[in-house]
């Protein structure tokens, strides 16, 4: 999986979702190409390291006319652009599509996220 390389960043929210724990960051400082304004990392009880993300990303000038940010998914097998859009600067409405995307890719039908902080 090709994971944010996250240098530093700023805890904004903690859920619990099912069996992950959940953060959303922002004020990220990355070693990637892209500028993010938010990320959600889920990390499954038990383990270490995130395993899954929902990234809201900059776009480039050449596809500004698609929306100033694009949502994107990033797990084992997968990276997936959702849509772009200006949305995505919202960090109620990224919360939410974020983790409507994460309950739906990781099987999640039937739990919801509980805000810890």
């Amino acid at each position: 999986m090709q994971a944010p390389k996250i240098l530093t960043a700023m805890p904004l929210r903690r859920y619990q979702l099912g069996e992950y724990s959940a953060v959303v960051l922002h004020e990220i400082e990355s070693q990637d190409a892209v500028k993010y304004k938010f990320i959600l990392a889920l990390v499954r009880d038990g383990e270490s390291k995130p395993s899954f993300y929902v990234t809201a990303e900059k776009n480039p000038r050449s596809r500004a006319h698609e929306g100033s940010h694009r949502l994107r998914v990033l797990t084992s097998g997968l990276d997936e652009e959702i849509e772009s859009s200006d949305r995505w600067t919202d960090v109620e409405i990224f919360c939410e599509t974020a983790f409507s995307v994460a309950i739906k890719v990781l099987g999640l039908a039937d739990e919801r996220p509980v805000r810890l902080a």
